[in-house]
Parts: C-alpha cells; structure tokens; sequence
C-alpha cells in the first residue's frame, strides 16, 4: 500500500490511500487542513469537494446580497486576521478562504468534483474505504485510517420547501434561494419572499428598489439584530496602526464577550433584551411603522437564530417603501399569487420560498461497519464530535448562536490532539463506546428544544444522534463552556476505546 506524502503535489503522488481524507472544502475542511498540517506533520492527506471550487455555502449560493450572518473576526479563521467590515458578502468570504488556502500551501491537497457515496470500516485493516462520483469519470475508491467530516450539516444539492396548495398553478415563477438561477432577471416583478430568517432578511434588501416591490411574508415574526456594520474598537486601533493580528485578536475577544452577555440576557433577562433589540429596530424604522405586529415574536429572543441586519438595510428598505412586511398563513397559491388564511391576496411574479434547508446527518453517506449498515440516529455523541460504535471519525458540526468557525477550531484542535495520543499509544484505531455507569442515561436529543428550536432543526431532529446527561456524552452547544471542556478532554476516562 503507497502512503501519499505532503512533500509533492498530489498530483504527482496520490493512489488511494491517505492517512487522513477530509470531506469538504468550506470552511470547516479547510480548517481541519490548516490544524493537520501544523500538528500533525507526518501524516498524509486530501480533501474530497463535490463541488468544483473550494467555500462550500459560499461557493454554491449564488442569491442576491448574499452576506455572512456571523461576525468575519470570529467566523474568519483565529490564524488569518479579517481586515474589512464584520458582515461580508460571499465574494470576500471567497477571497478570504482562498488567500488562506494559498497562503498556507493547502489548495494542492484538495480533489473537486468528489462526492461521496459510501464509507466502509473494516476493523481487521484498521481502514476506511471509500466509493467516490468523480465528475462525469466515474467511480473512485479512496481508503484512510481516520475519516474528517467537515461538509457541513445541510443538503446542498436541495432546500427545504413545503408543500404549498395550489404551487403548480401559479404562472410565475417559484425559487428557492439555495438553487438561485443564474442571471435572473426580477427587474418591474412584484416579488414575495417567504420566510423571515437571515436569508429572507439578506434577500429582501438586496432586490428592493430593483423589482417592481418586495414583499417579507412570515408565519410569525423573527427577532432582528440591526447595528452598523463596524466594529468601532477596529477602527480606533487601525489608528493607532496596531498590527493586524493584534487587532483581529482584540476585536474577536471584544465581540465573543458581547455575545456571551447577549446569551446570557437571553435565559437571564429575557425581556430587557427584547426591550433594546425593539430600541435598535425603531431607530432603523422610524416613527411612522409600528413594531406590533411584524416585529414582535412571541418566544424569548436567541431561541432562534438572531437574524443580524447590518446598517439596517431591511428596515430602512420597509422605512423607504421599496419592501413590505406581512405577517399571515398561506391558504393557496393562486395563477397570480397567494391566497392568505386572512382573506388577503398577495400578487406575484416571482416567489421565493426562503423556508430553510434539509439537515443531512454526516453528508447522507451510506456507512457500514465491517459491512453492517451503521445507523447514525442510534448513536451517543461524544462531545458532538465523535460517536458511539463508529471508529476513527470525527465531525464539526459548529455552533448556533457563536459563529460556526469557534466550534471548528476548538474541533480541529481536539481531533489532533487524538491523533497524536494515538501515535503515541501506538493504537491505529479508536471507538467511542458507553461505560458501564453511562447505559442508564436518559436519551436526549442532539440539541434541546428548549435551548435553541429553529425549524430546520426540529424538523429532522430523528436523524441525529442522542446525547446523555453526562459528559463526555453532552452536548450543549455553549462556546463559554466547551472553550475550556474540550481542550481539557481526558483521552482516558475510559470512553475511548484503542485498539
């Protein structure tokens, strides 16, 4: 068997075995490239990405506005400063990830157009086979001794739309944003958007005062966080031509102090919270729009995603009358529109159904364990990042109120630091498996409702593994803990099996 190296191009080297393959270039893969690289040297490995380019989100959403809803300093990488204003469109994002990928001699480890298919373990060799589309070529098989999962936790391929009555009879024409058509052209179209997530509130801004009028139609109202998108401790040390590391540093400590408040406003002071996002919407809207009834959700503020509204632009779109705001449930659509429960009528040429997207467990790859089908759901997650019965994997499923990257670095971090216990055990496998006084735990759901219930999530909660009420077994989705609890993972208490 040939062991690719790291010291020539793949190209010139690769057959089919690497020690580590890592599925997916965006922002988690690239990442856990960067981690490998520096401290894991010795071992050899690629990056399988079924699109052909690198960005993963970025790459493939090609919708009007589309921004990050995360700040750059903390969804940008702690080892590439961000230099620009904290929400950026998806061109810079592309430009960020692809400088990091150049500056850090990554790009020739990553394979486009790989999507794979199945994942076989086979316990005797201590190996990971993989069957892999190659583009238009074929199949390929790929094996490794450790399989990195960093393709995100979406379908790419298709959004979530429900199945609205009456949707063929429509004569305009339906989108969903995840499969935006290329060069469309809205101009003089009445557009209604449904939905009022942070990809409603990206798209409806962007097409004001381009269409014909665009309308917000929500189920039922979303908290907005509207700020100027500046970061003003940035600009202050810029002028003190502080270096741009340290700034980065500076300004990601600052906004995670900021959001670790907000969080905690959140459980803590529920209504003062709510009370200064209305204070920040009303300086946006003005007088004249009122917030009741479109602006006034009926559950505790980060219970949901916080939709963040940089400078405000959909405010000052609803503000200048380009876009509107309606809060109702569909009846029907119509030849030309939408019927609502209420009676109204809404007329369109254009519907954008911004209802969400399908999570997909472990990028809807076929998994056996010595050719027995492995059933994801049935697992215990082991911190969120490895899982009960299933060898030598690890995936970063990041966080949902702190920006994805926190998660993925603390990831990154974690996964090599077991790879190195490995080497030094001299073990080329490990499984996490339940100790005797764990099998009593009772089983929860990946993330609790109670914590964090957006509509994607409950939706296929079913698909994902439990977690317990004990650690290693809990996941709890807080960056202020896990900062802290992850690095100081004891490799040895016994859950982590090595063989």
């Amino acid at each position: 068997m040939n062991i690719a190296t790291t010291s020539k191009p793949i190209a010139e080297t690769a057959t089919d075995y690497f020690d580590v393959i890592i599925v997916g270039a965006g922002i988690s893969g690239i990442n856990a490239a960067y981690h490998l690289q520096k401290s894991c040297p010795e071992r050899s490995f690629t990056l399988l990405e079924t699109q052909d380019d690198l960005g993963g989100t970025w790459h493939t959403h090609k919708y009007p506005g589309i921004r990050s809803d995360s700040d750059l300093f903390t969804f940008g990488y702690k080892w590439k400063p961000w230099t620009n204003a904290p929400i950026a469109s998806a061109g810079e994002i592309l430009k960020y990830l692809n400088d990091c990928v150049d500056e850090q001699d990554i790009r020739r480890h990553i394979q486009f157009k790989q999507k794979v298919l199945e994942a076989n373990w086979d316990t005797e060799q201590k190996t990971w086979t993989l069957t892999v589309e190659v583009g238009d070529e074929g199949v390929k098989t790929y094996s490794c001794n450790f399989l990195w999962m960093c393709q995100g936790y979406y379908r790419h391929s298709e959004g979530y739309t429900p199945d609205f009555p009456g949707a063929d009879n429509f004569k305009g024409k339906i989108i969903h944003p995840q499969t935006w058509p290329e060069d469309f052209d809205y101009t003089d179209k009445n557009v209604v958007v449904i939905g009022s997530g942070a990809t409603a509130a990206t798209l409806v801004p962007a097409m004001a005062g381009k269409c014909k009028h665009i309308t917000m139609l929500q189920r039922s109202p979303t908290y907005f966080a509207a700020r100027p998108n500046r970061e003003d401790i940035v600009e202050k040390l810029k002028e003190l031509d502080i270096p741009e590391e340290w700034i980065h540093e500076i300004a990601r400590q600052s906004i995670l102090k900021e959001q670790k408040e907000v969080t905690r406003r959140s459980f803590e002071e529920p209504e003062g919270l709510k009370e200064d996002l209305f204070k920040a919407a009303r300086q946006y809207l003005g007088d004249d729009i009122p917030l009741d009834p479109h602006f006034t959700p009926s559950y505790r503020p980060w219970r949901q995603r916080l939709a963040l509204i940089p400078d405000g632009d959909l405010f000052l779109a609803i503000r200048r009358g380009d876009a509107s705001v309606v809060t109702d449930q569909i009846e029907q659509f119509t030849e030309t529109g939408i019927d609502l429960k209420s009676g109204a009528h809404l007329d369109a040429d254009v519907i954008i159904t911004a209802t969400g997207f399908n999570l997909c467990a472990l990028g809807d790859i076929d998994f056996t364990i010595d050719g027995k089908a492995y059933h994801f759901s049935d697992s215990w997650a082991h911190r969120g990042i490895l899982f009960s019965g299933l060898p030598n994997l690890a995936w970063v499923f990041g966080y949902l109120r702190t920006s994805w990257t926190m998660r993925s670095e603390l990831v990154s971090d974690f996964v090599c630091r077991l790879l190195n216990h490995m080497k030094d055990k001299g073990a080329s496998m490990v499984v996490p498996e339940l100790r005797p006084e764990d099998k009593d735990m009772p089983e929860l759901p990946f993330v609790d409702p109670e914590n964090f219930n957006a509509g994607y999530l409950m939706r296929d909660m079913h698909l994902m593994p439990k977690q317990g009420d004990r650690q290693p077994w809990v996941f709890n989705q807080d960056y202020y803990q896990e900062k802290d609890q992850i690095p100081a993972t004891d490799l040895e208490d016994g859950t982590l099996i090595y063989k």
